[in-house]
Parts: C-alpha cells; structure tokens; sequence
C-alpha cells in the first residue's frame, strides 16, 4: 500500500507492506468486514486524511497564512483557486493580516514599561506615572480619580518624573 503523508505543505509517499497495512488498519480503529484489500487501502488513507494530513496542514496554515507564504493554489476537491482571502500582495496595508501579534507586542511593551516604572519609583508615584503617561490621563484625570487637586497631583508628577530621569 502507498500512504500518502502531508509534511509541513508537501506530500510524500510512504510504501507499506502486507502487514504494516494491516497495523495501520487496526490503529486507526477502522472497521469492516469482507473489504477487498483495493478498499482497505482505500479506507486507511481516508482516515489518514481525516485525522492526520487535514489537521496538520490545517495547523501550519492558520499560523503562516499571514507571514507572505500565501500563494493562490488550487484545492483538493476543485480545480479553481479559491479567492474568498486576499493575499498580502493584493492589501494595500498587510499590517491587518498581523492584527493580533502587533496587539499582543504593544500589551507586552506596556507590561514591560509598567514592571520598569514600578521596579523605580514608589507604588504610589508608579501609579500616578503609568495613569498618566502610558494611560494618557490628564493631570486633572487623574486628581478626580483620586480624590486629590490637581496642584498636588501636578507636583508629586514633576516630582516622579525627576525621579525617573535620575533613574535612566
């Protein structure tokens, strides 16, 4: 029996024999009786297909569609190529295909400048710099929300911001 095997985007061929043929049918946990040898191999490489070769091009796909290596192919069942998702030539702005990863980037970047401001100020004057500075608070804002004026506030931030600068 020839077992045809999807790795990464391309297809190869294994050879198997009588008996290799007959474990593959018994761990795939197919059933049926009476089956010619012609419809065995039949039934193996479509559950093949079913659990191994869909999924795992499905998987690469789905996280390298977006990184340029889209091309516009055929598939399996047709012979038209499927245009229902442009390629990142045909966008004008790609940034929309990584939509995700720069969002997860700017969270982390925030992350990182939260954890550096904390690990240098005190509690109270990392809280003020971070609702200010990266939360775009207003000096005002930020005396509501605190129940403080906004002179006060507008002090202890002159104030942490030479901290900072003393800092870095």
């Amino acid at each position: 029996m020839k077992l045809k095997i999807r790795y990464e985007n391309e297809i190869q061929t294994i050879e198997l024999d009588a008996k290799a043929t007959e474990e593959m049918w018994v761990s795939l946990s197919l059933e049926g009786e009476g089956l010619s040898r012609e419809e065995r191999e039949e039934l193996i490489q479509k559950e093949w297909n079913e659990q191994f070769n869909k999924a795992d091009y499905n998987n690469w796909h789905k996280f390298n569609r977006h990184r340029g290596y889209s091309k516009a192919t055929p598939d399996d069942e047709n012979d038209e190529v499927e245009a229902a998702e442009p390629l990142m030539s045909e966008v004008r702005d790609p940034r929309i295909f990584c939509r995700q990863e720069l969002e997860k980037d700017k969270q982390y970047d925030y992350e990182a400048c939260c954890d550096r401001i904390r690990a240098t100020v005190k509690p109270a004057q990392a809280d003020m710099l971070i609702a200010i500075i990266l939360d775009g608070m207003t000096v005002a804002e930020y005396a509501d929300l605190i129940g403080d004026t906004p002179n006060n506030v507008s002090h202890r931030y002159r104030r942490a911001i030479n901290n900072l600068k003393k800092v870095f």
